[in-house]
């Protein structure tokens, strides 16, 4: 087994982006980023939270997609202007690298950070 595992932690992004506070919004941008980059859904689950009582900021969310070769995550802070993503793909039978990286991207541009840090992680035996 071995894969990429690629994580982003975005900030100053623009907390009025549907994406970052509507689950059906966040839900069909992942697809339709999951899909251009080739990649194949196989479940999804997508949670607003509820807005915490002594803030008045909307609430973020969270959203998984299950692929067949592995997984994406997004978590959103709207109060924070911050969003975590994680995809990780598994590269047996073929390598998915290129389109993990392409989902990443794919992903950073709908969020549109100020900043963003982007960390890569060679997981597994790479024979």
């Amino acid at each position: 087994m071995h894969g990429l595992h690629l994580t982003a932690d975005l900030r100053g992004c623009p907390a009025s982006a549907a994406a970052m506070t509507d689950p059906d919004t966040l839900r069909a941008h992942c697809r339709a980023a999951v899909l251009a980059a080739g990649l194949q859904p196989v479940g999804e689950l997508f949670h607003r939270f509820t807005p915490l009582p002594e803030s008045t900021a909307p609430p973020g969310v969270t959203g998984v997609v299950l692929l067949a070769e592995s997984h994406l995550a997004v978590h959103t802070w709207p109060e924070l202007g911050a969003v975590t993503l994680d995809v990780y793909v598994c590269n047996l039978g073929q390598d998915n690298s290129a389109r993990a990286e392409a989902l990443m991207a794919a992903l950073i541009v709908v969020f549109q950070p100020a900043q963003q840090a982007l960390q890569r992680l060679h997981r597994g035996d790479a024979r």
